[in-house]
């Protein structure tokens, strides 16, 4: 059984509810239809209800009578969801019309049902772009606590079986943060190890990446992945961790005693943190590229409730793996 296999399983094992926001699009309500099926998660779609019926009808499909439909414009709970939107943004001046107004989103919605504790996650992005997907969430679910920055982890499986854990790496952040500082690369590095353990159910152990590995390199560059490490250290002193780590320095066992003697991550590192985004990217994508590696992600991190942005491009079974992703990573935030 594959991992995303063991996604699958255990989110069928701890139900969650999560919320579509995008009803009316085709993808969504077949992955809707499988994810339903199959028992992954229950599954909340919004938009207009005939329409949603309708079109399912037309696409012959048979499992979103086990949906929940919800229309914003019509929604019972939408009257005390406001009251909540002006209580927790007065400072900003929000007004109860304006916020009945935001409500006929569907990315509004699906965030503040959230909030309110009448969903466990949401997954949106099929046909909105990121940032109109992430603002509702970044008002009102906010992120962890201790945790100013969202960013992105991708799950990397790897042909060669020595690197990482068996195979599978986790890289971050590759999608979201452009250019962290050094306490922001450090809730990079808490967040991802949460991720690591919700996803890949195994204990991260994580090399923060530099050009230098114990000081064989003086810049400030290096100076902030320093400074990271231990910040994160004293964030969560379970973490293994360690750092300034060069890249072959963190993931071959022989250049690491060679490079880094008596560090406990140098050589076995299944989780990389890279510097900034331009890093992250570029390294997640020649993995992925030339090395033939399976990406799967962005999955995003920090959110104090798990919600996922889809590429616009996705396929119907990039939208179910991502709801279970979503689905796990609700699990394991309880």
């Amino acid at each position: 059984m594959n991992l995303i296999e063991q996604i699958k399983e255990n989110a069928k094992l701890n139900q969650q509810r999560i919320v579509l926001p995008e009803g009316y699009e085709e993808r969504t309500i077949k992955a809707a239809d499988i994810v339903l099926k199959e028992g992954i998660a229950r599954v909340t779609l919004l938009g207009n209800i005939q329409e949603i019926e309708d079109h399912a009808n037309k696409l012959g499909l048979k499992h979103i009578s086990k949906a929940t439909l919800i229309d914003p414009l019509k929604s019972e709970k939408r009257e005390a969801y406001a009251d909540m939107m002006v209580d927790l943004r007065k400072s900003k001046g929000l007004t109860k019309d304006e916020a009945l107004k935001l409500l006929q989103n569907p990315l509004y919605y699906a965030t503040v049902m959230i909030k309110y504790g009448d969903a466990d996650g949401e997954v949106a992005g099929a046909d909105n772009a990121t940032g109109d997907v992430l603002r509702p969430a970044f008002q009102y679910v906010k992120t962890l606590p201790g945790i100013t920055v969202v960013s992105g982890a991708f799950l990397m499986f790897l042909k060669d079986k020595e690197f990482g854990e068996n195979g599978l790496m986790v890289f971050a952040d590759c999608a979201v943060h452009p250019n962290p500082t050094d306490k922001e690369l450090a809730e990079i590095a808490v967040a991802t190890a949460k991720t690591t353990r919700a996803l890949a159910r195994i204990e991260p152990r994580i090399a923060m990446l530099s050009f230098s590995t114990k000081g064989s390199a003086s810049h400030e560059l290096v100076d902030k992945v320093v400074s990271a490490t231990r910040i994160a250290a004293e964030m969560d002193p379970s973490l293994q961790i360690d750092g300034e780590l060069q890249a072959d320095a963190a993931i071959v066992e022989s250049i690491g005693l060679k490079k880094a003697p008596g560090s406990k991550i140098a050589g076995k590192a299944n989780v990389l943190i890279f510097p900034n985004l331009e890093c992250g990217n570029i390294a997640y994508k020649l993995v992925q590229r030339l090395g033939h590696a399976e990406a799967i992600g962005p999955v995003l991190q920090g959110m104090a409730a798990p919600i996922n942005d889809l590429s616009r491009g996705c396929s119907v079974s990039d939208i179910v793996d991502l709801i279970a992703i979503t689905a796990n990573q609700a699990i394991g935030s309880k």
